[in-house]
C-alpha cells in the first residue's frame, strides 16, 4: 500500500480520521501547554523591574488601544544588526507583567523597547501630534487628539487589581493609592516620596507641557518608560540557565 493509499484510507474511513485527529491535537496541546507550567524557570530575575506604575499602566492601554504594537514592536532579538541599532537584546524578565507582551518582529517603524530617555517629552508631544513635521518620511497618522482627551483616573485602581488577579505583584497598598499616585506622576510639583518607594525610577513631569492629565501625558509616561528599568552596565546574565 503506497502512501497515498495509506492517505485516501485515513480519509475514508471517519473513525480513523478522528482517531488521527485527536492524537495529533493532544500531542500539540502538550507541547504548548506543559512548557507554561515551568515558565518560572525560564525567567531570569533582574535587578530593577517592577510593576508599571499607574499612569504608565494606563498609558500602556492607551499604546495598545491605538494599535501601537502594530508597526512597532518591543522585542530586540540578539542579532548583531539589532544590538547597534536598538540597545541590549531583550530579556524575558523585561516583559514578566506585560498582559500581553508586545513582542514581534513587524516593523514598519522603529522596535520601541528602548525608547524611553531617548527623546525629550517635547519631542515625543510633537512627533505624535505631527510625525511628519519631526520624521519627514514617517507613514505613522497623527495623535495629537491624546492632547484633548482628559483622563481622571478613576477606574485605575480596579485596572490595577485586574493585573494583580493575573499575576503581577501589586499589594494592596499600591491598589488604595492607585489614584493619588497616578496624579503625582504627572504632577512635578507633588509630593512624589511614596510614588517613587513604590516605583522606583518613576519619571514625574508634565508630559504634555498643559494642565491636567491627558492621554498624551499617560502615553509618554509609559514610553519614556520603556528600557530604563535595568542596568545593563551591570547586569551580567546568568549562565546556569
Amino acid at each position: 500500500m503506497g502512501i497515498l493509499d495509506k492517505h485516501k484510507f485515513i480519509e475514508t474511513n471517519a473513525t480513523v480520521l478522528l482517531v488521527g485527529s485527536l492524537l495529533v491535537v493532544s500531542i500539540g496541546g502538550i507541547v504548548e501547554i506543559v512548557p507554561l507550567f515551568y515558565l518560572e524557570n525560564t525567567i531570569e530575575e533582574v535587578d530593577g523591574m517592577r510593576p508599571y506604575s499607574p499612569l504608565e499602566l494606563q498609558g500602556r492601554d492607551i499604546y495598545i488601544r491605538e494599535g501601537c504594537y502594530v508597526c512597532h514592536s518591543q522585542m530586540i532579538r540578539p542579532l548583531r544588526d539589532e544590538v547597534e541599532r536598538y540597545g541590549h537584546y531583550s530579556l524575558a524578565a523585561e516583559s514578566m507583567y506585560d498582559h500581553p507582551f508586545q513582542w514581534g518582529s513587524k516593523r514598519t517603524g522603529p522596535d520601541l523597547a528602548r525608547v524611553g530617555g531617548r527623546y525629550s517629552d517635547e519631542w515625543h508631544v510633537d512627533h505624535l501630534t505631527d510625525p511628519q513635521s519631526v520624521v519627514p518620511e514617517s507613514v505613522m497618522p497623527k495623535y495629537g487628539f491624546l492632547l484633548d482627551h482628559k483622563i481622571e483616573g478613576e477606574y485605575i485602581g480596579e485596572l490595577m487589581a485586574t493585573h494583580k488577579f493575573v499575576g503581577v505583584p501589586y499589594t494592596d497598598e499600591m491598589i488604595d493609592v492607585a489614584l493619588a499616585d497616578f496624579e503625582a506622576q504627572a504632577d512635578p510639583d507633588s509630593d512624589t516620596d511614596g510614588l517613587l518607594a513604590r516605583y522606583p525610577n518613576a519619571q514625574v513631569a508634565n508630559f504634555d507641557g498643559l494642565p491636567g492629565i491627558s492621554e498624551m501625558d499617560a502615553l509618554i509616561a509609559y514610553m519614556q518608560m520603556l528600557g530604563t528599568l535595568v542596568d545593563f552596565s551591570t547586569f551580567i546574565p546568568d549562565a546556569s540557565r
